[in-house]
């Protein structure tokens, strides 16, 4: 048993040495290294050109779910545009990107008025107010 217990020191001595000169080894930063820490501007910066992006993509959103358009399409549907509205502000993201381009899609078609984009803006309208409406109820 004295064996044993002198074993085991000896184990956590090796290892405690071996993790102690591993460490000794590692190189130090280089003073001439560039800094990889962004300065508290370049952070203020990307932060509200983020924050101006998720606004226009919301904005784009909003607009098409303002349309009268859109508005008879969801009513056909049984969909319910102002909870879709609502929901608008909750969208983050990936999230929120992805429905802002199928938004702008729709808004696209809309705004074009031919007649040969009815079908697929409405398909489209369908499937954004579908999506808007899943992502809610999942969060």
């Amino acid at each position: 048993m004295r064996l044993g217990s002198r074993m085991w020191m000896f184990v956590c001595a090796a290892v405690l040495v071996g993790s102690v000169t591993a460490s000794a080894q590692q190189p130090a930063p280089s003073p001439s290294a560039p800094a990889t820490v962004a300065s508290p501007a370049a952070l203020d910066a990307l932060i509200s050109d983020q924050v101006r992006a998720d606004e226009a993509n919301r904005a784009v959103i909003r607009g098409v779910l303002d349309r009268s358009e859109v508005r008879e399409v969801a009513a056909k549907a049984g969909l319910d545009l102002e909870r879709a509205k609502q929901s608008v502000s909750a969208l983050s993201g990936a999230e929120l990107q992805e429905v802002a381009a199928h938004a702008r899609r729709v808004d696209t078609g809309l705004s074009g008025g031919a007649s040969t984009l009815v079908i697929s803006t409405t398909t489209i309208i369908i499937i954004l107010l579908v999506v808007i409406l899943l992502i809610v109820a999942l969060d």
